[in-house]
């Protein structure tokens, strides 16, 4: 177990850095000069400041120093919980991104719990409606919601919702009316992975001769699905809950962009354009260390559901 636990944690560190490293990696070999783009930004041509000016600016960011200076500064910032200053508004990129992580974090926590209840109910009715018309449209559900680019749903949503029946705002962050659409564009596509996923398991797991074994004993479809086939079911969905997790934060870059949320999804969109690097590495460690980390204790806990896993390792 111990082995078990030390292999994950060094892999958890591994991709944590690979990360970091490709993302600093590609914003480096852009073209632009990072800091041409804010004079021109603001306004400022790069010729008509003094040299001595412009290479004191350059200086003050750690732009004067090599490639590998600039990574190792990073890279001992980003473990120290600095991530220097932000390139185009030259204030701590902590301080900036602290102003609209929660924002992000309400909206990515509440779609992931939206997305965890609509998934398993689906799949629930999905495998216990007896009707086979019911079935095979609950069942062709996921794969609908899937199909659709998240963009579009958030269209639609505002185009529906927002413009016809005004039911709620289009963009802002508002209040909770302001979070529903939100939510729902995020839902749409986790709710339908997790929803294929579990009713391909359901209907593997209600084949077993254990729950032939249950009905025998006269239990009723309800407490077989909820008391036998559930759990057994829920096990292999839960090794995709760590991509869940990374697409309801990913899919923030989409979602706050087109719903006009201040949160580090459209801060994420705006660093990039800029080209502003330490709040675009700061953005992407922390996206990175949340993935991370639900994969890791998806992955510490998985054999404790499953203690198959453990002897396997131990196997080995």
């Amino acid at each position: 177990m111990t082995r078990y636990v030390v292999g994950r944690v060094t892999h958890a560190v591994a991709v944590l850095w690979a990360a970091f490293t490709l993302t600093f990696a590609i914003l480096y070999l852009l073209p632009s000069d990072p800091m041409q783009l804010q004079l021109a930004a603001a306004g400022i041509q790069p010729d008509s400041l003094p040299p001595d000016q412009l290479a004191a600016l350059r200086h003050r960011f750690g732009l004067d120093q090599s490639i590998w200076v600039q990574y190792w500064h990073h890279l001992a910032g980003a473990l120290h919980g600095d991530f220097g200053l932000s390139l185009a508004q030259g204030v701590p990129v902590t301080e900036l991104i602290g102003r609209r992580f929660g924002q992000t974090l309400l909206l990515s926590a509440s779609a992931a719990i939206v997305s965890l209840l609509a998934g398993s109910t689906l799949a629930y009715l999905a495998t216990f409606a007896r009707w086979n018309p019911l079935r095979v449209l609950l069942t062709r559900l996921p794969a609908l919601g899937a199909s659709f680019p998240q963009f579009f749903v958030a269209l639609f949503l505002i185009q529906f919702f927002s413009f016809q029946l005004g039911w709620f705002p289009a963009t802002g962050t508002e209040g909770v009316q302001s979070l529903v659409m939100p939510v729902a564009t995020i839902s749409v596509l986790t709710s339908s992975i997790l929803a294929q996923v579990l009713i391909k398991t359901f209907d593997e797991t209600l084949r077993q001769p254990y729950i032939a074994t249950a009905r025998a004993k006269g239990l009723s479809r309800s407490a077989v699905h909820l008391r036998h086939a559930f759990r057994n079911a829920a096990l292999p969905a839960m090794t995709i809950l760590g991509v869940i997790v990374g697409l309801t934060v990913t899919s923030s870059i989409v979602v706050e962009t087109v719903f006009t949320r201040e949160g580090l999804g459209n801060l994420a969109q705006q660093s990039v354009l800029n080209q502003d690097v330490p709040v675009v590495l700061a953005i992407v460690t922390i996206a990175a260390t949340i993935f991370v980390l639900v994969n890791l204790v998806v992955d510490l806990l998985y054999p404790l559901l499953d203690p198959r896993i453990s002897l396997r390792e131990a196997a080995r």
